[in-house]
């Protein structure tokens, strides 16, 4: 058994009804489609690898204990893969539809936290999976490793006869409160023990990062101050809208060797032109509006690679809707992401979040409710880019075609960007509240717009350069 980190468990607090928090993905592969029996038999292999999924969350009574991970006894792979289709021959349209709809609906928290749909009947004889996490299982760069996992990367690769499972036995409700209150108090001797320098180095970030929150004062002060796009926030719903936008990683890279900046730049700044077109339609864009993005970055170590837990921080970066000047707008976000660069360096943001697993865990349950039943105003969208794997994905011989990542919204930041790359291609799953965003449409639009408006720039800048 597993205890949830406070991060992990911050994630699980934070499910509402009409806030689920999974993560998710549509995977689109070349046909024939595959059996329901042969997906669920090559998923059964794979199983062992990734013992959560075999997993539920058990709550602490009383919330003495942050939750912990153990065992289904009931665990039954037919309940999490799903069949279906959509009427042939099914086009993108009729694929985010479905997969909104799938995507909208809450995991059941008492059972282990996944799903995944066999999607048959899409055009070009192709079909999908659709795939949906908790975000309390895993982050997006370990859910990218989960990817390669239980995905092959050899079209010829065997499959591996399902071993034999036995659950191990859930503790009783005493059990856990024991268990619990035990950790609760030795658990700071024991990083002492195993970690001299553990507090040591806590307090060093912390010093760290009060050195920063001085530096960063007149930042913050600034965006206190900023008008921000308020028609994005707000209440939500229990339905969502999906929609997808498509890119060609090389574009990218080219307009960022022309005009500066890193391929994160450019891509805030090509959904900056996306959210600006969308406020426009709206009648709400004024000369100096921001829209004020949160990018989570992880703080994984290339060795972490592979765990399933969360190791992310975030940062808030304010994209220059208003802004007529596309280089302008790459300008200025170029100079926020450089200045939290720096801001991070100076932080160690592994020891601020592992601060958190001295939280009282039921002072952490009660904050992390009562945050997202109140929801904010400082935020307007979440961006996340998670970079894919470079090299093609099969599942039972058939070879992925394309990915469409899934980040939900919650705490009154109606609208997340998910940007997930996969071979030579980059694609943004936009996720917002169904009534809020009828408009969804025009914010994809207008990304793509952005990318090849930075690109014709790139392509301008690059013949000036070559005849000096």
């Amino acid at each position: 058994m597993d205890r949830l980190s406070a991060t992990d468990a911050g994630f699980y607090y934070a499910e509402t009804e009409n806030a689920p928090l999974h993560v998710g993905s549509v995977a689109v592969f070349e046909g024939p489609a595959p059996s329901y029996g042969d997906l669920v038999r090559l998923l059964l292999s794979k199983l062992p690898q990734v013992p959560r999924y075999r997993q539920r969350v058990r709550e602490v009574p009383l919330n003495l204990g942050r939750p912990l991970w153990v065992d289904d006894p009931h665990f039954q792979i037919l309940y999490h893969v799903r069949h279906t289709a959509v009427p042939k021959p099914g086009g993108p349209e009729q694929l985010r539809n479905l997969a909104g709809r799938v995507l909208g609906q809450r995991l059941d928290m008492a059972k282990p936290l996944w799903e995944v749909w066999l999607v048959e009947g899409l055009e070009n004889d192709r079909w999908a999976i659709i795939s949906k996490v908790h975000h309390c299982m895993v982050d997006g760069v370990a859910g990218t490793d989960l990817m390669q996992i239980m995905f092959d990367l050899d079209p010829n690769a065997e499959q591996t006869a399902p071993p034999d499972w036995s659950p191990q036995r859930t503790p009783s409700g005493l059990a856990m409160v024991a268990g619990a209150l035990t950790e609760t108090a030795t658990a700071p001797l024991r990083q002492l023990v195993h970690s001299p320098d553990a507090l040591a180095t806590g307090a060093k970030g912390l010093v760290g990062s009060a050195r920063a929150a001085v530096n960063t004062v007149p930042q913050l002060a600034r965006q206190a101050l900023t008008p921000l796009a308020r028609t994005l926030t707000g209440p939500i719903g229990p339905h969502r809208r999906w929609a997808w936008s498509d890119a060609q990683f090389e574009d990218l890279r080219t307009a960022r060797t022309a005009l500066g900046g890193t391929v994160n730049d450019i891509v805030l700044t090509a959904i900056t032109r996306g959210f600006r077109e969308l406020l426009t339609g709206r009648g709400a864009l004024g000369a100096d509006t921001v829209v004020r993005t949160m990018v989570p970055i992880s703080v994984r170590k290339e060795g972490e690679r592979g765990s399933l837990d969360n190791r992310v921080t975030a940062v808030f970066v304010d994209l220059p809707v208003g802004e007529p000047d596309p280089l302008a707008r790459l300008a200025s976000i170029r100079s926020q992401m450089d200045e939290y660069k720096r801001t991070m360096q100076a932080v160690d943001a592994r020891s601020i979040i592992s601060m958190g697993d001295y939280v009282a865990p039921n002072l952490l349950a009660m904050g992390v409710r009562a945050a997202m039943q109140t929801g904010q105003m400082w935020c307007q969208a979440v961006t996340t880019n998670v970079p894919g794997p470079r090299v093609p994905l099969y599942v039972l011989g058939k070879r992925m075609v394309s990915a469409h990542p899934y980040v939900p919204i919650a705490g009154g930041t109606r609208i997340s960007i998910g940007i997930f790359s996969y071979l030579n291609e980059m694609t943004f799953g936009i996720n917002a509240d169904f009534d809020a965003f009828p408009d969804i449409d025009v914010l994809s639009a207008g990304i793509c717009r952005g990318i090849a408006e930075l690109g014709e720039l790139a392509a301008a800048k690059q013949p000036a350069a070559a005849s000096r």
